[in-house]
């Protein structure tokens, strides 16, 4: 009917569009949204997704040509409680550049701190942010060890504080490793699975290097649960000395475990990643882990993690889905991750660059690719986001040594 031509403030002059996405190669594989599509935007979400909408039909039109549009990355594993904790690194001035536009902040704040990560970190940000609550009420503060005094474990006090945040908070964080608990056992897992239970909310279990073992700690993951670190090169890694998939892995992915990334400094291995990969057990979320060291290398950002898997054999909507909806789903936050008209219009553009590049694992070892992703452009709502400086790194900030040579992707040999 006519009237449905009609923009909805009535006039015929007007345009349609507050935004113009025009002549980019859409990858959304999480929406069915695969090919050269023109993306339009209308107050804050996406209105419509097609092929050929006319550029008189918005105000503003952003030129894609020769780039991939995907919906804004969700990073399902960061520290970004800047000034506060050891790890934490300012939100916006990266995901400007980065194109990722959620964070999931994975245990930063504990409950005696978190009423200054909604105050001072949340409120202030463009890009969005959530968290999950540390099981123990110190948090992040320190390199480690916040799980070595179990008095810091007050779950009833954790229950009120995600009652009091349930906007914000979506599951429960614990690092289960020898460094962290010191000699606490299983405790703090146990501690931790009590409260997830009360909250009714998911939990994400960081490994490393034990004490414990990862098969005494997968027994305590159910449906919705996180693993994150699922790559690592450290004794709890996923797979025995022959490259094989623990069995117990197996059975945790079946009953619904997600398998995370968190890269990081010292949790991604290449010889891991290409024993999971060629048995077909690839992770289910890619996540950069990104905190002060991090930035720094060989890590450095969410893009640059994506590259080295899609160098690693996995094609570019495998990876993007990886980064987007799945991390979403995972989050339970389906409206976020997505370029579904109706959904916000949280959009990142990138180039697809090709060439000669050095990509590290945490080790240091190297492989050699031929592409990577480069962020352009990062709408939120619709709107980008200014890039500006970013802070310098904290004082203690200072990368292991064997790293210091690290190179971003681009810099040659």
């Amino acid at each position: 009917m006519a009237e449905d031509l009609l923009p909805a403030n009535g006039d015929l002059l007007a345009p349609r569009y507050d935004v113009l996405i025009k002549g980019g190669q859409v990858i959304d594989p999480g929406a069915g949204l695969v090919g050269d599509y023109d993306v339009a935007i209308l107050r804050g979400r996406v209105e419509r997704v097609d092929a050929g909408i006319p550029a008189e039909d918005a105000d503003e039109v952003i030129d894609a040509r020769g780039q991939i549009v995907t919906p804004g990355l969700v990073d399902l594993h960061t520290h970004i409680y800047w000034g506060v904790t050891y790890w934490g690194i300012e939100a916006d001035p990266v995901a400007a550049r980065t194109g990722v536009t959620t964070w999931l902040d994975v245990g930063s704040a504990g409950a005696y701190s978190f009423p200054g990560f909604r105050e001072y970190i949340v409120k202030p940000s463009r890009s969005h942010i959530f968290a999950l609550l540390n099981v123990s009420s110190i948090g992040l503060i320190a390199p480690t060890f916040e799980l070595a005094n179990l008095d810091y474990l007050d779950v009833d006090l954790a229950v009120a504080t995600v009652e009091a945040n349930r906007d914000l908070i979506l599951g429960i964080k614990a690092r289960i490793d020898a460094q962290t608990t010191r000699g606490t056992g299983l405790r703090p897992l146990e501690l931790a699975r009590e409260l997830a239970d009360r909250v009714a909310l998911p939990l994400m279990v960081h490994i490393g290097n034990g004490p414990p073992s990862l098969a005494e700690v997968l027994p305590f993951l159910r449906t919705g649960d996180i693993l994150t670190h699922c790559f690592t090169g450290g004794n709890m890694r996923v797979v025995d000395p022959q490259g094989d998939i623990l069995p117990a892995a197996r059975e945790a992915r079946a009953r619904g475990v997600v398998f995370d990334i968190g890269h990081g400094t010292g949790s991604f291995s290449f010889d891991v990643a290409e024993a999971m990969l060629e048995r077909g057990f690839p992770p289910d979320v890619i996540s950069s882990d990104i905190h002060q060291l991090a930035v720094q290398g060989p890590m450095f950002d969410l893009p640059t993690t994506l590259s080295k898997f899609l160098n690693l054999g996995m094609s570019l909507p495998e990876v993007v889905e990886r980064a987007t909806a799945r991390p979403a789903a995972a989050m339970r936050r389906p409206e976020l991750g997505s370029l579904k008209p109706g959904s916000i219009a949280d959009i990142a553009l990138f180039r697809l660059e090709e060439g000669s590049f050095t990509f590290y694992d945490s080790p240091m070892n190297q492989r050699a690719g031929r592409r990577r992703l480069v962020n352009t452009l990062t709408l939120v709502e619709g709107k980008p986001l200014e890039r500006r400086p970013e802070r310098p790194a904290q004082l203690w900030a200072t990368l292991p040594e064997h790293q210091r040579r690290v190179r971003p992707p681009d810099a040659g040999e």
